[in-house]
């Protein structure tokens, strides 16, 4: 027996659709309705015919989210329960218990190493420890993401694991812990003294602790007698514009133009200079990107270029230069949309143009030294300078080892560095030299 179908609902539907797109044309409605006879057609096969039975809640969300999802490949329609994660991600915190996961190996999740001073630190978890349950839920009948959420919740409330570990003669261990989340900031700048007083600092992404920390380590680096500076954004995906914008003052002295916005709507035309003198404006800087270097590292990465403040090595970015604005809605949901584009200060326009012929040849930041690697083989020398291992009973804090890998692009800027300063010291004594032999004649033409 069928189904009756509510028609009144699909109608409401359609009529929510007629409204979104045709706002300033109500004298159309009726051609409006017509149009959309079509999906109001497709709901009610739907929910007549199709194998289960679906709610209007769901159709409506999946109509909307591919109605989004087709203007581009930024814009999203954000479901209520997606959204609190989407704004706790952009923060760069969230209430965890502080371990890092590799969920690689299938039905199982495995910890990489906890982080320092957090709730999983503190109890004693180690690297390689199994976690089989989550709060009495088995980690086999979860995926990595509804593993991860379990872990994640509200600042002070607990959560129970289940870990196994390889114990004393090889043999296989359990143990229950208990954890109160608290609030994890995780770290995204990693900075260390190379050769030759050479600096070097990773940034994984622009959130908002990024700026402080990126301060932190170029003071710590310069107290370390740093007189250049490997700044290395490959792999990272961006963030927020203003942690983007804030890293370019330090290097680009004051009422520089950093970045601007353009987009239909004359709302979202936007300038972002800098306004003081920059602390760092004398530094010289060699700057790596690469395919995967997204959205704010590309902001930084055509600043630095165009205006001569840093050498980009690497490969040509990853060409997502437009500006996604989060628009709450009723009942919890957003509308993540593109409401405008990012531009150079010399109006390069950094946003690709994914539909064309050959849309890895547009848009992008292109290095001023191209040196191609292989994703994989980059992936793993960032993830060397990144990965450290934290073992609670050791006390101590170790690079992996076996993610160890020849680092091109950061051993030919080393190298350009060095150069750099050796060609300066040169033309310091050729000066030297010069002045004495001046002052020479000078004495000679004197005596005479």
């Amino acid at each position: 027996m069928k189904k009756k179908v509510n028609k009144y609902v699909i109608f409401m539907v359609a009529t929510f659709f007629v409204g979104s797109l045709f706002p300033f044309a109500y004298s159309g409605v009726n051609s409006g309705l017509e149009e959309m006879k079509i999906m109001v057609d497709v709901v009610d096969k739907i929910k007549v015919n199709y194998v289960e039975e679906k709610e209007n809640k769901e159709l409506l969300e999946n109509a909307l989210t591919g109605m989004v999802r087709g203007l581009d490949e930024f814009s999203d329609f954000v479901t209520k329960k997606d959204m609190k994660p989407m704004q706790e991600e952009t923060r760069g915190e969230f209430g965890g218990v502080g371990m890092r996961l590799d969920a690689s190996k299938k039905d199982r999740l495995i910890v990489t190493t906890p982080m320092p001073n957090t709730p999983a630190y503190k109890a004693g978890i180690e690297p390689n420890d199994e976690i089989l349950k989550i709060d009495n839920k088995l980690v086999k009948d979860m995926t990595s993401e509804e593993a991860v959420a379990a872990l994640r919740g509200v600042v002070g409330t607990d959560v129970k694991v289940l870990i196994e570990r390889i114990g004393k003669g090889n043999k296989k261990e359990q143990k229950t812990f208990t954890l109160k989340r608290t609030k994890i900031i995780p770290q995204v700048v990693y900075s260390r003294m190379l050769e030759d007083n050479i600096g070097y600092v990773y940034v994984q992404d622009f959130s908002g602790h990024t700026t402080q920390d990126f301060q932190n380590a170029l003071q710590d680096l310069t107290k370390k007698g740093m007189q250049a500076l490997i700044l290395d954004l490959r792999f990272n995906p961006g963030g927020l514009l203003d942690s983007a914008v804030d890293m370019v003052k330090m290097f680009v002295g004051e009422n520089k133009l950093i970045v601007y916005t353009k987009g239909r709507n004359p709302d979202f035309f936007k300038e972002y200079k800098s306004v003081e003198k920059a602390k760092y404006a004398d530094l010289p800087i060699i700057l790596l990107v690469n395919e995967m270097s997204a959205s704010g590292s590309e902001i930084v990465a055509g600043a630095l270029q165009d205006h001569k403040r840093a050498f980009l090595i690497g490969a040509r970015t990853f060409g997502k230069g437009s500006v996604q604005q989060i628009m709450n809605l009723e009942g919890g949901a957003g509308l993540r949309l593109t409401v405008a584009r990012y531009y150079t200060p010399l109006g390069r326009m950094i946003h690709k143009n994914f539909k064309a012929k050959n849309p890895d040849e547009t848009g992008g930041i292109l290095p001023d030294m191209v040196i191609p690697v292989d994703l994989a083989t980059a992936r793993k020398a960032t993830l060397y300078t990144t990965n450290y291992v934290y073992s609670p009973s050791k006390k101590t804090s170790l690079p992996d080892e076996s993610l160890k890998a020849k680092d091109i692009a950061l051993e030919r800027a080393t190298e350009i560095l060095k150069a750099r300063k050796s060609l300066a010291a040169l033309l310091t004594l050729q000066k030297e030299e010069k002045d004495k032999q001046e002052e020479k004649s000078q004495d000679t033409a004197e005596n005479k």
